[in-house]
């Protein structure tokens, strides 16, 4: 996909739906590098109050860039983006509790997050299996669990560079 930018849902569902004619699941997890290369774009609208990224990561795997990622979150952390994280799979996820700082802030070589902007969701949560057919139960908790604290994070830029919302209208 040459552009990067979705609008909506259908935007989504589009832009996911072209990225896995392209994309080849497998190790290693790196997630520094997309973190980094989405953190360009919202760097570009930092303080225009014009767009806000919100970076998706499916994970079926332990993340293998640790440091490297928790540098890349403390940098994007002052930018307009969110980060939610889901864990697909039964690998250990437990690292990714140190990403999503709700008990204690991100730190890297020394420097903390402004905010905390990633959120992790393990989707085996919301996974009911069967008679060995695994069935999505709860499709709606699991989209609120998901984005349960982007509108936060949201509001938390906005005001953190004294940003008015502005009207969607023209006058």
């Amino acid at each position: 996909m040459h552009n990067p930018y979705c609008e909506g849902i259908d935007g989504v569902l589009k832009a996911y739906e072209s990225s896995l004619q392209r994309v080849r699941l497998d190790g290693p997890t790196n997630f520094a590098p997309i973190i980094n290369h989405v953190a360009k774009f919202a760097e570009k609208q930092h303080g225009s109050g014009s767009c806000y990224f919100i970076l998706l990561i499916l994970t079926d795997g332990v993340i293998s860039d640790m440091e490297a990622t928790k540098a890349a979150i403390v940098k994007a952390a002052g930018l307009p983006m969110s980060i939610i994280i889901v864990g697909i799979g039964t690998a250990d996820f437990t690292a990714m509790t140190v990403l999503d700082a709700d008990v204690i802030r991100l730190e890297s070589n020394g420097k903390y997050a402004e905010r905390d902007i990633v959120q992790f969701v393990p989707f085996h949560d919301f996974v009911s299996n069967s008679r060995g057919h695994a069935a999505v139960v709860g499709s709606a908790q699991l989209a609120r669990c998901v984005l349960a604290e982007v509108p936060d994070q949201f509001l938390q830029y906005m005001n953190a560079h004294a940003i008015e919302p502005k009207s969607s209208f023209a006058s």
